[in-house]
């Protein structure tokens, strides 16, 4: 008799064209941030037709879908899968290259979202062998601020019952197919967009003695701003403050009257952030002040950082290996990239793990948000097989 985990792997590989045809379907009709309609159609077509219960219109075009266990009242576990594609031209030559014209996954959602109906369709198969309830969560808007997860927490996703825990899992290229990723603690930064207008006095470029330079005087602030890395933070403390905007339009022979920069801050600790805040404003007003002009500074507050329990994440690490092998199961390094699943970590326990979709023989091993970026798609087998135990290991570790 086969037991859980042959039961799981077994699934797996029989809906794995299945969910391969899904996974293409998404991929050739991408959606942007919350207009994830014909998506969300989809994951509501399949989850009915798994006979899985579900609501729609959830944070606009999210989906969330239920499934009941044994004494469903018992403990609710949370599965999390993001549908929102990016603006991005596809320049793969595939069957199933995008149809929408600038809009691609090029970060993998397509492979979270069928994976996540591939996860669901093999639970549901086997409902009777775990107690409580699995919610599954597919999330819009991911790639765009304010993020859906914040949306779908305000909308009550994480209440009546408060679930005990939240897996979430990204591809990553860096991984083979086959292979997992998972690192306890801070995980991936928050993440802030900096923006700055220096105002000063604009006129001929020839008599510069007559006008307040924005330029210049944005120049000697954004290399003032460097030293909030190098002397301000502490060496234990990752911190990026990038600024890949500036916007001077002016000409060769005409100064303009103000001059605008636009960046990033991350880093992985919420006092610090604060911190950071007042001394990029400090900086900033105070470099503009001494050199006689101006600076606004706006810092529109992103997600914070990615924070996986160590507890959680110490039992789906011991899951990993059991399911896929020791040599399978890699620990990652912290990453300065943001993810909204921050939200949902903030509330209960979660882990974010990494799916490896890597195949250098096929030539698939391009980065995340790249035009070339493509999968192997039997990660599939893996990423829906996994968190099926994953899950089912979290509700049954009591009974």
């Amino acid at each position: 008799m086969e037991n859980i985990k042959q039961q799981i792997k077994r699934k797996a590989r029989e809906y794995l064209d299945d969910i391969i045809a899904i996974r293409r379907k998404i991929h050739a009709n991408p959606e942007l941030a919350f207009k994830e309609y014909d998506t969300a159609r989809l994951v509501a077509a399949k989850l009915k037709e798994y006979g899985i219960e579900h609501q729609t219109g959830i944070a606009h075009t999210g989906v969330v879908g239920l499934i009941k266990g044994q004494n469903p009242e018992q403990q609710t576990f949370v599965l999390r899968a993001d549908m929102d594609a990016l603006p991005i031209a596809e320049e793969n030559d595939v069957g199933y290259k995008s149809k929408n014209e600038g809009v691609m996954h090029a970060c993998g959602h397509d492979v979270h979202t069928s994976s996540l109906l591939g996860t669901a369709r093999i639970l549901q198969d086997l409902k009777d062998h775990f107690e409580g309830t699995v919610k599954l969560l597919f999330q819009p808007s991911e790639e765009k601020y304010p993020g859906g997860a914040l949306v779908m927490i305000r909308e009550g996703v994480l209440e009546n019952p408060k679930p005990a825990g939240i897996f979430g899992q990204h591809v990553y290229p860096e991984l083979e197919a086959g292979q997992v990723g998972l690192r306890s603690g801070k995980y991936m930064a928050s993440t802030d967009e900096v923006f700055l207008t220096v105002k000063g006095k604009g006129g001929h470029a020839a008599l510069p003695y007559k006008n307040i330079d924005p330029v210049l005087v944005a120049s000697h602030i954004l290399v003032a701003l460097q030293q909030l890395v190098s002397r301000m933070a502490r060496p234990d403390m990752p911190t990026v403050l990038s600024f890949g905007r500036f916007i001077a339009d002016g000409h060769t022979n005409i100064i303009p009257n103000e001059v605008k920069l636009a960046g990033i801050l991350r880093t992985f600790d919420e006092g610090w952030r604060q911190q950071a805040y007042d001394k990029i404003t400090q900086i900033a007003e105070g470099t503009a002040k001494a050199m006689g002009a101006t600076c606004e500074i706006f810092i529109d507050r992103g997600y914070p950082y990615v924070f996986n329990d160590p507890a959680l994440t110490k039992q789906a690490w011991d899951s990993a290996v059991n399911y896929l092998g020791q040599d399978n199961v890699k620990e990652l390094d912290i990453r300065m990239t943001a993810e909204d699943f921050a939200y949902y970590s903030q509330e209960i326990p979660g882990c974010f793990y990494r799916l490896g979709i890597r195949n250098d023989e096929q030539n698939i091993n391009s980065g995340l948000h790249t035009s070339t970026f493509n999968v192997d798609e039997k990660s599939l087998e893996t990423g829906m097989g996994l968190m099926a135990y994953l899950a089912l290991n979290q509700l049954t570790k009591n009974k």
